[in-house]
């Protein structure tokens, strides 16, 4: 028995077009934008979105399902305008995920920029709270770790940590990506001994039960660039043996793992990538 091996794919065409494209590629699990991922506007589903979507769920048996935030959002910001924009874009895209019994909404914690890390993680945890509060119901919020650089919060198992004790909400969960974790310089080298040392720290600050969904994506850029750019499993950085060393780890069977790889054609992450990755239990 090995994880659901899920990817991020495109919902052209309307968001039930989703698993199409999932099961094109030999995807189990998706994930997906709720709107253009460089805009803020998100556009709210008809009850015909809804009914096609859970039907072309239903026929596919792919799932489970999680949305990507937009790229602008940065609750951390010092800025309050873009803290109200960022708040808003979560709520709407959290409807969405409820609307359609999505596990959550994946989001990336931002940058506090040159105001104190303190403020900045109060400032997520203000503006998580207030978007639980616009969208009751089950639909999760899930924190994505960062690359770190640029005074981004979260790139460690500490501030993902004080994040969820503050937030203090069954709802708050994590997402794990292993391309930021190589270049915000928290592991070099995804060893079987260096994986059980992340792991052990990760479940002592936030506790693995609370990790939902993996991002498995090679890197781009080197060890410790705080340059967040994913590459082909095996074609980059951290290289395929820290894949089928991950692979190796039981305690991650539970989370589903997903790839934002560009793919062999750079047009997303296709059935080469999902192949690769399913080797790596093999």
């Amino acid at each position: 028995m090995i994880p659901k091996i899920g990817a991020h794919v495109s919902t052209q065409g309307g968001l039930y077009k989703c698993f199409e494209n999932a099961k094109r590629i030999g995807a189990e699990a998706v994930q997906i934008f709720a709107s253009a991922p460089q805009q803020w506007a998100v556009r709210p589903l008809s009850e015909t979105d809804i009914e096609k979507f859970e039907k072309a769920q239903k026929e596919s048996n792919v799932g489970p399902v999680f949305i990507h935030a937009s790229y602008l959002v940065n609750l951390a910001s010092p800025d309050e305008i873009l803290r109200m924009k960022s708040v808003k874009s979560l709520t709407d895209s959290l409807k969405i995920s409820e609307a359609i019994g999505a596990q959550g909404l994946i989001f990336h914690i931002g940058s506090g920029k040159e105001a104190p890390k303190e403020q900045g993680i109060e400032n997520v945890t203000n503006g998580v709270k207030e978007v639980f509060k616009n969208v009751p119901g089950k639909s999760q919020i899930i924190l994505e770790n960062s690359a770190g650089g640029g005074h981004k919060i979260g790139a460690t198992s500490e501030d993902i940590g004080k994040l969820l004790k503050k937030i203090n909400s069954p709802r708050a969960k994590i997402c794990f990506d292993t391309a930021h974790a190589f270049e915000a310089g928290i592991i070099e080298n995804y060893t079987p001994e260096n994986i059980k040392k992340l792991l052990n720290e990760w479940d002592t600050e936030v506790g693995l039960e609370n990790i939902v969904s993996l991002h498995i994506n090679d890197s781009n850029t080197a060890f410790g660039s705080h340059h967040d750019k994913h590459e082909n499993l095996g074609k980059g950085f951290i290289g395929l043996d820290s894949f089928k060393n991950l692979a190796k780890e039981k305690r991650l069977y539970d989370k589903a793992w997903l790839l934002e790889v560009p793919g062999l054609d750079r047009l997303g992450p296709d059935e080469w990538n999902i192949d690769v990755l399913k080797s790596c239990f093999s």
